[in-house]
């Protein structure tokens, strides 16, 4: 009789092993990039990392967690040419800075390789981006609008400024939907 308690505590220190091993891992990383986009962005853009959840205001967490929960609010991967090929975009904010300058970039696997453009930049409470579906954006004026007939790219100040990024007729575009 002592035998069945005895193994009902080694089973649960087992399984709790298991389960802080499986943590600690943590593969499925929203903020994690594929290794030989890594390596390109090191060598681009020494001295910046991806915007996470910790590199935000406590405000600033909570209006992206409301909306965007489980995911990184400096990456998102996105068919933004429609061609189904690996693309993402991302935001890089330097490391070391008291008032970050942050980056957004799009990176796009093109067979072996990836080519990698910087769209933005931010100054200032670290912005965020995430994608939205097709469709028609106008500026805050009213003077410009986009059609877009993929997803696009949100890149996101909270308080401060919003911009859409589309690829239409073969270019990225942009309108500001607020400044």
């Amino acid at each position: 009789m002592k035998l069945k308690p005895t193994a009902i505590f080694v089973s649960a220190l087992w399984l709790l092993a298991l389960v802080q091993g499986a943590a600690a891992q943590s593969p499925n990383d929203a903020c994690d990039l594929p290794e030989d986009l890594q390596r390109v962005l090191a060598n681009k853009y020494s001295g910046t990392k991806i915007v996470r959840l910790s590199d935000l205001s406590s405000e600033d967490k909570e209006f992206f967690q409301k909306d965007h929960a489980g995911a990184c609010p400096g990456l998102v991967k996105v068919d933004f040419y429609g061609d189904g090929k690996p693309t993402f975009a991302l935001e890089l904010t330097t490391v070391s800075e008291t008032y970050p300058s942050t980056k957004l970039v799009l990176a796009h696997k093109m067979r072996a390789n990836w080519h990698v453009v910087t769209l933005g930049k931010a100054g200032g409470p670290i912005p965020v981006v995430w994608s939205e579906k097709p469709g028609e954006y106008k500026d805050i004026y009213g003077e410009k609008k986009i059609l877009a007939t993929r997803p696009v790219i949100i890149f996101c100040g909270y308080r401060s400024f919003t911009v859409v990024h589309a690829w239409v007729n073969s270019k990225v575009a942009k309108v500001w939907l607020r400044d």
